[in-house]
């Protein structure tokens, strides 16, 4: 059996799933997200990335934890604020003794829904198709922390060992 914390980092909101591969059959364990507050100073809303990614692996014990890559589009300050919240979760799996992988969005849409340009939309209902959820993710948030999840869980050994 493989369980991932699968987590879509972001400095307003975070998701995160918890799915498990047994035998190629996927289920979902736990998905929710989380924000903070834009008032809350930048330090204190890492360290609540940190503490509640802290959290998840203890109650999960995931053999990894997954993130999407960064995306660098037009909006410089977005990108340097997604990085350190992937800063924060890179930290939390490195105490825990966690090992990471890093995939690029399109990868996860690839292995999610067989298209490296899927919509948003796409990937939830796939994410839901795939896990035999009774409803869609409540956000994308979570949707893309269970497709990034679904990624590293479906992944050769291999890949999986070097993340």
């Amino acid at each position: 059996m493989v369980r991932v914390l699968g987590i879509d980092p972001g400095t307003a909101a975070c998701g995160y799933g918890v799915v498990t591969q047994t035998d190629g059959r996927l289920e979902a364990v736990d998905l929710g997200s989380w924000r903070t507050r834009a008032s809350t100073p930048p330090e204190l809303r890492l360290k609540t990335i940190y503490d509640t990614v802290a959290e998840l692996i203890d109650r999960f014990e995931p053999l990894a934890v997954a993130i999407e890559e960064s995306f660098v589009g037009a909006d410089a300050r977005t990108a340097l604020s997604v990085g350190q919240a992937r800063g924060a979760v890179l930290v939390a799996a490195a105490n825990a003794g966690v090992a990471c992988a890093e995939y690029a969005p399109a990868h996860v849409k690839q292995a999610v829904c067989g298209y490296g340009r899927a919509e948003k939309a796409q990937v939830q209902r796939m994410v839901q198709a795939m896990l035999r959820l009774k409803e869609l993710p409540a956000s994308n948030h979570e949707a893309d922390a269970l497709a990034v999840a679904i990624c590293h869980a479906m992944a050769p050994p291999l890949l999986q060992a070097v993340g």
